[in-house]
């Protein structure tokens, strides 16, 4: 069945959910889990020199986002004991470096939350989770 499970994370409620489902699939399964949270990079500006936040505060910034919530999907897979991975990655698109990531760890699955936008919403707004649907060659589950 699956045996590398990827789970992406932002630290929303929904994305819990896709967590909680990802760590009990794994479980059930035996599978390993991988969880990736994406930093954003740091928005150079072309116009200005002055930047409201330093550059290094930004990274820092964002790595300690990222590893808060990393930690929160390890604890709960060491909990429910399933070995479990880590990684942050800076990317401008997250679903391509959701999609890079899997690969390049030779995921069998990911794991996603959607929010269940639907209509004209979804089609402006949307979603990290529609475009992994559309560009993986991964299979995908998508929680609610």
């Amino acid at each position: 069945m699956f045996k590398r499970i990827l789970v992406p994370t932002d630290g929303s409620d929904i994305t819990g959910k896709a967590v909680d489902k990802a760590i009990g699939l794994a479980k059930s399964v035996g599978a390993t889990l991988y969880a990736i949270s994406v930093k954003e990079p740091f928005p150079y500006s072309a116009i200005s020199e002055m930047q409201p936040t330093p550059p290094q505060e930004f990274f820092d910034a964002q790595e300690r986002i990222a590893a808060k919530r990393l930690a929160q999907v390890t604890d709960a897979a060491k909990a429910a004991g399933v070995p479990c991975q880590a990684h942050s990655v800076e990317a401008l698109h997250p679903w391509e470096a959701i999609i890079d990531h899997a690969k390049r760890n030779e995921c069998d699955l990911v794991v996603m939350a959607s929010h269940g936008r639907r209509g004209v919403s979804a089609l402006l707004l949307g979603s990290e989770t529609q475009k992994v649907l559309t560009h993986s060659t991964v299979a995908v589950l998508v929680v609610r």
